[in-house]
């Protein structure tokens, strides 16, 4: 079997990331309320509206944006790395 490429993983799970963080903002934007509870579901019940804000400030979410990026670009590039390194 081959090795996976590091630099295509780390690009496929920022590019994944990126997508499912823009669907989540824009369903922030839409459907706030649907989107707390959703959430809330996904973190074992814990009530986040506490935590949650009743804005989606632009520049917040383009920062945002670019964290998950780069911190899928490393995650994905780790991953790929210890996969390799345990296969070889």
């Amino acid at each position: 079997m081959e090795k996976i490429s590091e630099k295509r993983v780390a690009l496929s799970l920022a590019i994944v990331s990126g997508i499912v963080y823009v669907v989540c903002a824009i369903l922030v934007v839409i459907a706030p309320a649907w989107t707390v509870g959703t959430f809330g579901a996904l973190f074992h019940g814990i009530d986040i509206s506490k935590i949650a804000s009743e804005s989606v400030p632009l520049g917040s979410t383009i920062l945002g944006l670019f964290e998950i990026v780069v911190l899928a670009l490393i995650v994905g590039w780790l991953f790929a790395k210890i996969y390799n390194a345990i296969k070889s």
